[in-house]
């Protein structure tokens, strides 16, 4: 009985040890990111930073505007999961209560696939098929803008979307839908006005892990957007908040390496932002409900 109780303990400790350390690691990188990113804020202007449009960060005459970074990174990630977030509900809602086993097990086994496929892989793929595509399709000079990166984004949020949603969905008692079935509803209705309100709460977090990760991707967004630092156009050459940081972090220095710092600043408000209104919302819905 002692030696369970040992065990029992000390596994706790160790979960206790685990969960401090992530906490630990989210509040370093937020006071690195503050300490790091405020110099260059108070140097520049909070104003001329946020909303200057010119970013020339080794001109003579430097220019630290980062409004056509951020105007990018909500645009592309807007569009994004405007392109897939349907994409995935809809896949989820399909293998999770009305695909066959078999067909589940393969499209199952394909979402993983697709969720480890490196991202310099998808701007590959994307460079070499999507950006000529787009060119031909539209007849623009250049296919590499801000809609190829869209469409990436969108397949690569794909796999978190169905994955996480699949696993909310799978979680709604068997009950509610037994007893919606029983009162006369066809499968169809008691899947989206029974199991998918019931598990909104996993969906939500979905569509934030998707969002996260079209906020977040830096290399297939270089590869497929032209990385060049216009206000964001549909068709034209675009640099996102991520592809600022990643292009000129390597032989950057004093001010402008500051100013990088500080976009990564800007970058991690926006997905804090993000997550406090979704959980505000999701909040709220419940005390509602």
């Amino acid at each position: 009985m002692r030696k369970t109780k040992f065990i029992e303990n000390l596994i706790h400790g160790i979960f206790l040890i685990l969960g401090l350390a992530t906490v630990a690691s989210v509040l370093m990188i937020t006071i690195y990111l503050v300490v790091a990113g405020i110099p260059a804020i108070k140097e520049i202007g909070i104003f001329k930073f946020l909303f200057g449009k010119t970013w020339a960060s080794t001109a003579a005459e430097p220019s630290f505007g980062i409004l056509p970074f951020i105007l990018t990174s909500i645009y592309g990630t807007a569009g994004a999961i405007v392109l897939g977030v349907p994409i995935g509900f809809f896949t989820a809602v399909y293998l999770s209560k009305i695909a066959p086993g078999k067909v589940r097990e393969y499209m199952s086994e394909a979402v993983s696939l697709l969720a480890g496929i490196p991202s310099v892989v998808y701007g590959l793929v994307g460079m070499l098929v999507l950006v000529p595509e787009i060119r031909k399709l539209f007849h623009v000079p250049d296919g590499a803008s801000l809609l190829a990166a869209m469409v990436i984004l969108a397949i690569m949020i794909l796999p978190s979307i169905i994955k996480v949603s699949i696993t909310a969905l799978d979680a709604v008692p068997k009950e509610y839908e037994e007893a919606s079935l029983a009162l006369g509803a066809t499968p169809i209705e008691t899947y989206f006005r029974v199991s998918v309100p019931a598990a909104k709460s996993g969906i939500a977090t979905a569509v934030v892990l998707g969002v996260g990760r079209a906020i977040g991707e830096a290399m297939a967004v270089m590869m497929v957007s032209g990385n060049v630092p216009n206000m964001p156009s549909l068709f034209q050459s675009v640099r996102f908040l991520t592809t600022a940081v990643a292009s000129e972090m390597a032989y950057s220095s004093g001010l402008q390496q500051q100013a990088l710092f500080s976009i990564a600043l800007v970058l991690f408000l926006f997905i804090l932002m993000i997550n406090v209104t979704l959980n505000f919302f999701l909040k709220k819905d419940g005390k509602e409900a």
